[in-house]
């Protein structure tokens, strides 16, 4: 009780130190916990988003699980078959239970054999060349599964042995008859004659609703309702019964990740339960596909979170031991004296084990709710420092949770420890010697830390680089890259590795400064030179803290801004414009054969059709008026692009892809970023407008031909003769073509790479000509092209839809960039990087905040002494504050902009580890680096609110002291 007595009272006594280890462990738990709830509420709101998403691009609704089986067995062994159905159905009646998810909708669809049905009046001619086939089909709850347009419902239970039946009009047409007609089927077997009279017209329900079943999927088929089927073809066997399908509609919105193995599970259950049990069979899921891939999706997003995360757990680290250490330093008087007096180091350490439990205890007990609302923050954002009103992330604190905040604590308290193991190791004569030693060099120097983190960090990078530029010359996917866990460690390595370097340089630096002005420094300033000098290890702890604070945080903000700004530029540099569509053009062209169109040896006449189909296509241009006069468009450009033309240059002749533009109305609306062009991109429009003849070529067919402004070439593709042209420009991009390779040639054939001497296989880079679509169109042929468009300001892409719609314009393809761009921001991956970025700029700023109150007011507490005699000398008030000002210039500040540089060549040097999230061969516009610079001033701000609070403390308290406090204190 007494030791548990001492404990409580030192922890009071030192309650603000002790509150703001509490606050950095409770931070660390809350960071801890969130990354898996955050992980996994991620992944639900994209799960449920790729299937509305499968939803609207299909029109199939995600929930949709649906068994198909033939019915094989004679007629001999129909009593096992019966039983077989009978187990089938139970089974099929348990699903929704087995799956865990609510059923919507429910049906069975069973199905008999086919036959040939005739009109009972059928006329001889009739009965001899009218070959309709049909087949008894029934669902259950017949009426709801379809639209009744003509006619009404069948009657189930006539007793004249009719089959009253719905049909489909299509059916009816083929049947040559009308509603009320009745129809004969004689079974050759049996001699039994079946009697249907269509008494209803059914079709497809078109409302999209989750209750889907394709009426014109089984247009042959007389409706029946359930129990006249189920009576007469399954218990009784009439009619062979010939397939049967069962088919739900669950509430996807129900599937949540912890269930996605389940229902992986049951479904392959469902479909070896069924495989051959009654015939073939088949088992189909939309939702299967997305919920497959969750797996290797959920394995990248924790890769990427950790990766993200783990500059921020360094800082947290490093706030602990920081906050943990000062606390020691403040205590290691009485650790010396305790040890003087005959206490074990185990006592000692029992004592601080049970504070830091204690402190851990109460951090595990906040923390996970704090990580709760980390994890809603990371939701609401969608950019860096930008946060929209969206649908809250479902977040359930679980076991998961709990068990990494419990790691975490236990981690942090072994952190905490290590500071207090090592003051248990001197005694008073020691500590005493030490405090006489502050010049003394920190163990980090001394360990030569900074030269072996800065070799360990620049080894992995190089590494790194070289891998990437060798995928980036064979075309491979980012995934043939084996990740080194350490990599993302590699930008806190490197930023501690080059702090520390800089203050082993700093103190040398100050001695200079002294040095320099030593004859007419103030006296204040002469004071602040010499204990900086003197004392430059008590300064190394927060001149690191705030320099890895800077650049983790500019590290964290480039690296966010980066990502986003790539991701929308390959967006918007692929898809050339806001809009890029295509329309249906009148030509000539013959309609497809149905069975893919004579070949060579076909005998009666196929050379002679071929022969007399039209050799070259010719198209009508539909009104380009009509584009440029759509409701929401600011400008449209007619752009040809032909992936397949041939160009000759230099007597040799490669492929190429062609643009046809009118370079007015395309500089207008094509979306370029600055810098990929040697000159502005307008000014390559403008050269080649006044030649109809001018074109521009890519640096891949200059390159590979020596080819050079001022050339001919020709051009041409199948079907054509050739056109002449006059190179008047070479480009290296152009808005909606790739410049990068599509994959390695198999066979390493480097023809267009004329010149390399590089070894091994290398992909083909592509080529292009950009010429005026005028002269294309007159030289070479009048073909569809597409329309790219650029939108109104504050205009939305419905507004086009509905007036494309609304003018009956037959649109064939359209391409939306903000669509895309949309899709793009509420990808996992993206949502993760914004989120954790912005939350890590955030703790970032918290915890320097916090960190550097701690040390100054704990520095400023030791040196009462110190301030009161030189109080006590005469020392105005104004003069301490100036040289406690004047001291934080030349630390905290120094360590600020130290850490700016710092975090730039981070930023320079680690942010493209992030192409990691691309393919290589798809990575154009290329990966730049992108600062803002309001995420600098947000951190200058945020950094010197800090210093103003922290130098008002300091001053409030230094204005508090009184002299004679200082000489009891000395006496003391």
């Amino acid at each position: 009780m007494a030791l548990w007595t001492m404990i409580f009272r030192k922890m009071a006594k030192n309650r603000w130190l002790q509150l703001n280890l509490w606050f950095g462990l409770t931070i660390c738990v809350a960071l801890f916990s969130s990354m898996p709830l955050y992980s996994h509420a991620i992944l639900q709101r994209t799960l449920l988003k790729e299937l509305q998403q499968l939803q609207q691009d299909r029109g199939v609704y995600p929930g949709l699980l649906r068994v198909s089986t033939s019915v094989s067995g004679g007629d001999d062994e129909y009593a096992v078959t019966r039983a077989r159905i009978a187990s089938a159905d139970a089974v099929m009646k348990a699903v929704p239970d087995r799956f865990g998810l609510k059923a919507q909708s429910y049906l069975i669809s069973r199905a008999t054999q086919s036959f040939r049905v005739l009109p009972a009046d059928a006329s001889d001619i009739e009965r001899r060349e009218l070959n309709v086939t049909g087949s008894f089909r029934t669902i259950t709850d017949l009426d709801k599964h379809f639209h009744l347009i003509d006619g009404r419902l069948p009657n189930g239970n006539r007793s004249d042995g009719v089959y009253e039946a719905l049909v489909t009009q299509k059916f009816l047409i083929n049947l040559k008859r009308d509603l009320g007609a009745e129809f004969v089927y004689t079974d050759e077997d049996t001699k039994q004659t079946f009697r249907i009279i269509p008494v209803g017209l059914i079709e497809t329900k078109t409302d999209g609703g989750y209750d889907q079943f394709d009426v014109d999927a089984y247009s042959s088929s007389f409706f029946i309702p359930y129990d006249r089927f189920q009576r007469d073809f399954v218990d009784t066997n009439k009619l062979r019964l010939f397939s049967i399908q069962w088919q739900y509609a669950l509430d996807y919105t129900q599937i949540k990740i912890d269930n996605l193995d389940r229902i992986t599970g049951q479904f392959n259950s469902l479909d070896n339960y069924f495989n051959m049990r009654l015939g073939i069979s088949s088992t189909e899921m939309p939702a299967s596909a997305p919920i497959q891939t969750y797996g290797d999706k959920k394995e990248k997003l924790d890769l990427m979170l950790w990766s993200l995360y783990s500059p921020v757990m360094f800082m947290l680290a490093f706030y602990l031991y920081m906050a943990a250490n000062l606390i020691i330093e403040r205590q290691k008087t009485e650790i010396s004296v305790l040890r003087s007096r005959g206490a074990s180091r185990l006592q000692i350490m029992l004592v601080f084990a049970i504070e830091s439990i204690v402190l851990g205890l109460l951090a595990l007990a906040a923390g996970p709710f704090l990580g709760v609302f980390f994890t809603k923050v990371l939701g609401a954002s969608s950019g860096f420092l930008e946060f929209v009103q969206r649908t809250s992330l479902s977040v359930v604190l679980d076991s998961a949770a709990y068990r990494i905040a419990a790691a975490a604590v236990l981690g942090s308290i072994v952190l905490i420890l290590v500071p207090a193991f090592l003051a248990t190791r001197t005694t008073i004569v020691g500590h005493k010697q030490q405090m006489a030693r502050a010049n003394r060099i920190s163990f980090w120097h001394k360990t030569f830390l900074d030269f072996v983190l800065l070799g360990v960090s620049v080894y992995l990078l190089y590494n790194f680089n070289k891998r990437m530029s060798d995928l980036k010359a064979l075309a491979l996917d980012p995934n043939s890259l084996q990740v080194d866990p350490l990599l993302f460690f590699m930008p806190a390595l490197f930023s501690l590795g080059c702090g520390l370097l800089a203050l082993r340089i700093y103190p040398w630096f100050i001695k200079l400064v002294y040095w320099i002005g030593r004859r007419w420094w103030t006296p204040a300033l002469y004071s602040t030179l010499l204990q900086i000098s003197r004392s430059s290890t008590q300064y190394l702890t927060i001149k690191v803290f705030l320099i890895m604070t800077v650049a983790t945080g500019l590290f964290s903000a480039n690296a966010a801004r980066t990502i986003n700004g790539n991701m929308d530029d390959k967006i918007l540099y692929n898809n050339g414009a806001d809009i890029r569509l295509s329309v249906q053009w009148e030509n000539d062209a013959p309609p497809p054969s149905p069975s893919g169109g004579p070949t060579q040896g076909d005998a009666g006449g196929g050379g002679d059709a071929a022969a007399a189909a039209p050799q070259k296509i010719t198209y009508t241009e539909p009104p380009f008026l009509t584009m440029t006069q759509l409701a929401g468009v600011d400008t449209a450009a007619r752009v040809f692009r032909k992936p397949d033309a041939s160009v000759s240059v230099n007597g040799s002749t490669d492929s190429t892809e062609l643009y046809g533009i009118d370079t007015d109305d395309f500089g207008k609306v094509a979306w370029m970023r600055d810098g990929l062009l040697d000159y502005p991109f307008n000014s390559y429009l403008n050269l080649i407008a006044p030649d109809p003849k001018a074109v521009l070529i890519s640096r891949s067919l200059a390159d590979a031909y020596k080819v050079k402004p001022g050339d001919p070439l020709t051009l041409s593709w199948s079907g054509l003769d050739e056109a002449s042209f006059i190179v008047y420009g070479i480009i290296d991009y152009w808005p909606g073509w790739n410049p990068l390779p599509a994959g390695a040639s198999d066979d390493g054939d480097t023809s267009s790479d004329a010149g390399d001497d590089d070894s091994g296989p290398k992909a083909k880079k592509p080529n292009l000509v950009v010429g005026n679509l005028s002269y294309i169109q007159n030289h070479l042929a009048l073909e569809p092209y597409e329309v790219w468009i650029k939108l109104k300001d504050g205009a939305s892409s419905q507004v086009v839809y509905d007036d494309l719609q609304k003018k009956n314009i037959p649109v064939q393809d359209l391409v939306d960039a903000k669509q895309l761009l949309v899709r793009s921001k509420n990808d996992p991956f993206r949502l993760a990087i914004n989120g954790v970025m912005t939350l890590g700029f955030v703790i970032s700023m918290l915890i320097s905040f916090f960190g550097f109150l701690l040390f100054w007011v704990l520095t400023l507490s030791s040196r009462t002494l110190q301030f009161g005699i030189l109080r006590a000398m005469g020392i105005s008030f104004l003069q301490i504050v100036g040289m406690l000002l004047s001291e934080q210039l030349l630390t905290s500040v120094a360590a600020v902009l130290i850490g700016v540089f710092i975090g730039n060549g981070v930023s320079q040097l680690f942010v493209p580890l992030f192409q990691l999230s691309f393919s290589a061969s798809d990575q154009s516009p290329p990966f730049q680096i992108v600062r803002q610079l309001s995420d600098y001033a947000q951190l200058y701000g945020v950094v010197g609110f800090m210093l103003l609070i922290g130098l008002s403390i300091l001053g409030i308290r230094i204005s508090r002291m009184k002299i004679t406090q200082a000489l009891k204190l000395g006496e003391e």
